[in-house]
């Protein structure tokens, strides 16, 4: 099918400011050409500069930087240091989830809690629905569109790993992520049109620098489990997350755009996900998850992981959002200029 827009001139983004010492290396080696690289070991795994770095070094996998040599991608170097980076933030997240007894009655326990939300639930969707500004909408999204930009991209590097009625299951739900053939009703281009009507950069990566290491650690995630097919199970565990979730926090952020008066090209995207995401919960439940565990029983550890991994990751970006606005302050390392405070969160 043919877009009724006309295409956009594909430019990578720029490269982001460093972070710290691993962060610099790392955008010193890109930008200029190998660099000593320093150890990992001591880094914090959910701190800035390693994520920034690791955010880095994933994105040569999908569309690169300005600037940037596209064989860099390979280069046995980063690749190395990207290897202890990853070594060093999965050991913190299997260290800070309760791991499963790999029982397949263990993944149907966590997948039926992902569906139940808890009368008093608190969370992001649920302040802007009832309390959320229109500045707070916008900084949301800006911090989303490090995913939303390129959404159902990292998902799809699980792809080749899988098989049969599994794969088939996945790439249908990828199929509806990606427009159902019309490139005007991919999810990442719905979002763009979302950012626009909301006054933001719609190119991609223009958060980049401005987005804080809870934002980039839930990207990091998606693209670690794609990228290693050991972590394929993980990956479906992560997708699933996500699918059997979004459709509530969906129709909540849909009524806060509403109750606020926000354009109506603004809500057509999590609109999208309202309708989308219930259907696809069923899709990933049955058609992927089902049949995966059935043919890979093993797997079963790693989906339960996937699942408490991404869950602690959105805690702890949704908890710093609602943190730093109950002091009405941004949450964004560069607030948006209708931010109540203008200078850079600590």
């Amino acid at each position: 099918m043919l877009s009724r827009s006309r295409p956009a001139l594909v430019e990578p983004p720029a490269l982001p400011e460093p972070r710290g010492p691993l962060s610099a290396a790392v955008i010193g080696s890109l930008r200029r050409g190998p660099e000593i690289l320093p150890p990992v070991e001591q880094a914090d795994p959910y701190g800035e500069d390693l994520q920034l770095a690791l955010y880095c070094l994933y994105e040569l996998h999908y569309r690169g930087f300005a600037g940037v040599e596209d064989d860099l991608e390979w280069d046995p170097a980063l690749l190395t240091v990207r290897a202890e980076m990853e070594r060093v933030f999965l050991g913190a997240l299997r260290a800070d989830v309760a791991a499963s007894d790999g029982s397949i009655d263990a993944v149907d326990a966590e997948l039926e809690s992902l569906l139940v939300e808890p009368v008093d639930a608190r969370g992001v969707s649920h302040h802007l629905r009832r309390d959320g500004e229109p500045w707070q909408v916008r900084e949301y999204v800006a911090h989303r569109s490090l995913y939303h930009l390129k959404e159902a991209d990292p998902q799809a590097w699980v792809i080749p790993r899988l098989h049969g009625p599994v794969k088939a299951a996945l790439v249908s739900v990828e199929h509806d992520e990606y427009g159902a053939g019309d490139p005007d009703r991919m999810h990442a281009h719905l979002f763009a049109e979302m950012m626009r009507a909301l006054e933001l950069d719609a190119s991609y990566g223009a958060y980049l620098d401005a987005a804080p290491a809870q934002t980039l650690a839930e990207v990091n995630l998606m693209s670690l489990c794609g990228l290693h097919r050991a972590l394929r199970g993980a990956l479906v565990g992560q997708f699933a997350t996500v699918e059997l979730t979004s459709s509530p926090g969906s129709d909540r952020l849909v009524r806060a755009m509403r109750r606020l008066g926000l354009p109506d090209a603004a809500v057509e995207f999590y609109a999208e996900h309202v309708e989308a995401d219930a259907v696809h919960e069923q899709t990933v439940r049955r058609g992927v998850i089902a049949p995966l565990l059935a043919a890979e029983p093993s797997l079963a550890a790693d989906i339960v992981f996937g699942i408490r991994a991404s869950t602690l990751l959105a805690d702890r970006f949704g908890n710093l959002l609602l943190e730093r606005w109950e002091q009405n302050r941004s949450a964004l390392l560069h607030p948006l200029p209708d931010a109540p405070e203008l200078g850079r969160a600590s």
